[in-house]
């Protein structure tokens, strides 16, 4: 497994913050889970969806194993050093060297964030519930510096020219602010194509934030490199991942 089955953030970083992203390509996972599918809540065998574990971890030179969450679209913000195997939350923030903080997606928009000087790092799960209600904004709080020395980088997500929602998801955005009509493209009375990148540079923008990289992938569109819930329904899930090393 080499370098080219994960995405490294292209973005102005310090040195001591690594990140990935994975695809779905170098694993062990066969139909419909090829091959490096990192998700064990999805029917995929766990013997394999472990050794791809293993195996991200060896070929991306981890300084740990990731610390995986139990996602479930909320706006649960976990600080690193009270992870435990069964956390349940949505982003994770740490302040501690060589402590991988990794989210898991397969359509919804993966947001790492990190701080200037390099002392803080966090993982956000991103999707269109937890944009929303606010997980960017929970996430931002934990760190302490201005929020103008904070960047971010947007991982894989579903491009605006595959994700179509309906009008209770637009009136949601929108009810919270009406800058957020942007966003969105009537593609008839009751339908929209929905931008969740540019959603969320709006919320990191509100909030401060302007230093923002990536956002240029569509993991609906691009079925060699990306898993997509969207277009497969049963499907794997990919992972990104940031951490601290010493300086």
């Amino acid at each position: 497994m080499s370098s080219n089955n994960w995405i490294v953030p292209d973005w102005p970083a310090p040195k001591n913050i690594i990140a990935i992203s994975t695809t779905r390509n170098g694993g062990y996972s066969l139909s419909p889970y090829e091959q490096l599918n990192l998700g064990l809540h999805v029917g995929d065998d766990v013997d394999l969806v472990l050794k791809n574990r293993q195996l991200i971890t060896d070929s991306a030179q981890l300084p740990e194993a990731p610390r995986w969450l139990e996602q479930t679209h909320s706006t649960d913000v976990l600080t690193s050093q009270n992870w435990q195997t069964d956390s349940v939350a949505d982003a994770m923030v740490s302040q501690y060297s060589h402590h991988v903080c990794t989210i898991m997606t397969a359509d919804c928009l993966p947001i790492l964030l990190c701080d200037q000087q390099g002392t803080m790092v966090a993982a956000i799960h991103a999707g269109w519930r937890g944009l929303q209600a606010g997980i960017i904004e929970k996430t931002i709080a934990h760190f302490s510096c201005p929020p103008s020395e904070i960047m971010a980088w947007f991982g894989p997500a579903i491009g605006p020219s595959q994700f179509e929602v309906g009008e209770d998801v637009y009136q949601q955005f929108v009810g919270c602010d009406p800058q957020a009509s942007s966003a969105f493209q009537s593609t008839d009375e009751q339908h929209y194509l929905a931008n969740i990148y540019h959603l969320a540079k709006q919320r990191l923008n509100s909030n401060g934030i302007s230093a923002i990289y990536g956002g240029q992938f569509c993991t609906v569109s691009d079925s060699q490199q990306f898993f997509s819930y969207r277009r497969e329904g049963v499907t794997g899930r990919m992972a990104t991942m940031i951490w601290l090393a010493d300086k």
